[in-house]
């Protein structure tokens, strides 16, 4: 009987099948560490650093020494055992997660991600050395899929953003439920083949991109808005549900999807990577819908076929490690030869899948801040092939072992049938009660009177304040007490993995009880919003030239009617104002040389508002290139209030630029602590 780990493996009663610990265990630690990375990434760009002003390598260093650290476990697990590194990992990553949901931002909340995310490694290494084959596949996905689809019932914003005792509760919960058959999974004999644990961390990155909300399958680009968003919303998160849970069907059948023939089996699993290499080559070219729900199944199909048993007999189909009968009556477990190596290098490559997951992401997003000198985009395409070539050699392999191994395909065949059921049947109900949860009556259309109208106008920093903490709601209650007929809103992230895959804008919109309007600028997940409930008559975007900077920017252009007049706005946030500013200076004039319709308060000049960060002191010379174009700055009359930074401003660098026809009547920019950039909260009148 061979030994794992330096633990006997524990064979079951005979007839009654052996309890999944190993499957739980697997699916609460990766819903954990999921969690916690969700945390750890944002935490690094706004605690650690800032974005665009922190050196990218200076914080890229800083991550790779937690994902470096993990390696310890190597030397650490020959000294005592696998398992008591598995052990330990599990209890440090659940003391981790609840330093966070305890923590109230800051330094300690920096710690806390970090810590845990160097514990989940840890966790993950001892799992690659002790854990049944059989289990790996659909639990590595499982946890991938239980975590995102928890992140979309909770309307993307997660426990460990959310106060209160429930929570807590929550969370504890899910820490018991992890710990439990931490303690009581044996270690087995037949652990799963290294490329499985490698192909994780390049799934998990995948997966953060494009299996966690709506917002990859509708991308908002102008013309959607609450008013028909709330159905497709729904609908939308019902879809991506149900692809999660066809994702763990596929990864638990797939790696028993035994075939007679060679050429069929290595044939199904090439046609899964090239499934998956082209859904996520169609979402980074802006195709809608369907490529994202393509990538999810097929990563849970990759996932079952890198994790598939080549065939021994070592595991009968119906997922236990194969058993068989010694001289003397007594089961023994059937030797295959080499299954420590197989442990340890199964070890490795899981850490070295997270260094995979790192390079990839850090690389996707300091694009937006450095030149890269090649299409980010190209990032998650290789990643994707990286998998898709993975599957593909061990099908190969595992096919060429297959013919010589004695399976019993027909048993084999068998089980995978009924799990196919059993997944399609319970896909269902998740995806109907998640489509539920989440979906929000439309806010009607509601025209005023009088001649008067209030509009803010906010860089939110993708919703985190100076704590690093996910202040959406704070943003959204706040904004409801300055009773706003137009909100406008900069670096609005809809759904950035860096940024813990959060929608800001269907959040805020809802606290507020507004229709929105996004418009992509960086690219098709960030950019700027309007929010507003008055009747809007025109909507778009231009995109505008970069003039050498890696950041996008756009001008968004509205028309709404306000009290039976047109007022016209462009809402921008210039990333480098000396080239963009004379942009956006030709679209005001372009929008108020357009006269009002008989109908909208008689003919003559639009009044028109260009708003948002524009990067620009009221001294700067682009100002003047904004002036000339017929704008003027009415908050130096009224105070010229600083909003940059939040914690100490000295600078005005957001503003709220009026064309005639316009008289600002009050002005402020409230002390608060929801983002770097202080609001402007503006009292408007129509002359």
């Amino acid at each position: 009987m061979t030994e794992t780990a330096g633990q006997p493996h524990t064979t079951p009663a005979r007839g009654l099948p052996a309890p999944p610990w190993p499957l739980v265990m697997l699916v609460t630690g990766v819903a954990l560490l999921f969690d916690v990375v969700r945390v750890f990434l944002p935490s690094l760009i706004t605690l650690y650093g800032r974005a665009g002003e922190t050196d990218p390598a200076s914080m890229g260093m800083y991550a790779a020494l937690w994902f470096v650290l993990p390696f310890a476990a190597v030397p650490v697990a020959r000294l005592t055992s696998p398992r008591i590194v598995r052990t330990a990992g599990a209890v440090a990553l659940v003391a981790a997660r609840l330093g966070l949901q305890a923590a109230d931002g800051g330094t300690p909340q920096l710690l806390l991600a970090s810590a845990g995310v160097t514990a989940g490694l840890v966790f993950l290494y001892g799992c690659a050395r002790t854990v049944a084959g059989t289990w790996v596949p659909a639990g590595l996905v499982g946890g991938l899929a239980g975590a995102s689809i928890l992140h979309l019932a909770l309307d993307r914003v997660d426990l460990v953003w959310r106060g209160g005792p429930l929570p807590w509760l929550a969370v504890v919960a899910l820490c018991a439920a992890f710990l439990w058959p931490v303690r009581l999974s044996p270690a087995s004999p037949v652990p799963a083949p290294a490329a499985v644990w490698f192909a994780f961390g390049p799934m998990l990155m995948l997966a953060g991109m494009y299996c966690g909300g709506p917002a990859t399958l509708a991308r908002d680009t102008g013309q959607h808005s609450g008013q028909h968003g709330a159905p497709f919303t729904a609908l939308a998160v019902a879809l991506q549900v149900a692809a999660l849970c066809a994702a763990v069907g596929c990864a638990w059948t797939t790696s028993w999807g035994v075939r007679t023939r060679r050429s069929r089996w290595a044939s199904w699993d090439s046609a899964a990577g090239l499934f998956l290499v082209a859904g996520v080559a169609a979402a980074e070219i802006g195709v809608q819908g369907l490529p994202a729900l393509v990538t999810t199944v097929a990563l849970g199909a990759c996932a079952g076929a890198a994790g598939r048993q080549a065939g021994a007999a070592a595991e009968s189909a119906d997922g236990h490690p194969g058993v068989a009968e010694s001289a003397d009556g007594h089961a023994a477990v059937t030797r295959t030869g080499g299954r420590g190596d197989t442990g340890r290098r199964g070890g490795v490559a899981a850490l070295g899948g997270m260094l995979v997951f790192l390079a990839g992401a850090f690389l996707y997003y300091a694009a937006f801040d450095t030149d890269l000198g090649f299409p980010n985009a190209l990032v998650p395409v290789a990643v994707a092939v990286l998998v898709a070539v993975l599957v593909a050699v061990v099908a190969v392999r595992a096919g060429r072992r297959h013919r010589t191994a004695g399976i019993d395909a027909q048993a084999a065949r068998r089980a995978p049938r009924r799990r196919v059921l059993i997944a399609l049947s319970l896909a269902l109900p998740p995806a109907l009660l998640t489509g539920i949860l989440t979906w929000q009556s439309p806010p009607a259309t509601k025209a005023i009177t009088g001649n008067e109208f209030t509009l803010v106008a906010y860089n939110i920093r993708m919703g985190f304040g100076l704590g690093g903490r996910l202040d959406l709601d704070r943003i959204a209650a706040w904004a409801a007490t300055r009773r706003p007929d137009v909100v406008l809103l900069s670096e609005v992230d809809r759904g950035w993995l860096l940024n813990g895959g959060h929608d800001d804008l269907a959040r805020i919109a809802r606290g507020l009880g507004m229709r929105y309007y996004f418009a992509p600028a960086a690219d098709r997940l960030w950019g700027d919003a309007l929010l507003t409930n008055l009747p809007v008559a025109e909507i778009g975007s231009t995109r505008l030239g970069r003039h050498g900077y890696p950041t996008g920017a756009q001008a968004q252009s509205i028309v709404l009617d306000v009290g039976g007049h047109e007022v016209g706005i462009v809402n921008t946030h210039l990333q480098e104002p000396r080239g963009q500013a004379p942009e956006v200076a030709a679209m005001a004039r372009r929008l108020a040389a357009n006269t009002q319709s008989s109908g909208a308060g008689g003919a003559g000049p639009r009044p028109m508002i260009v708003a948002g960060d524009l990067n620009t002191t009221p001294s700067d010379p682009q100002m003047r290139v904004l002036e000339a174009a017929g704008l003027s700055d009415p908050l130096r009359a009224l105070g010229d209030p600083p909003t940059s930074p939040a914690d100490a401003p000295v600078r005005r660098i957001d503003h709220v630029l009026i064309y005639a026809g316009l008289t600002a009547v009050a002005a402020v920019a409230p002390r608060v602590r929801f983002s770097d950039h202080l609001p402007l909260v503006v009292r408007l009148r129509l002359d």
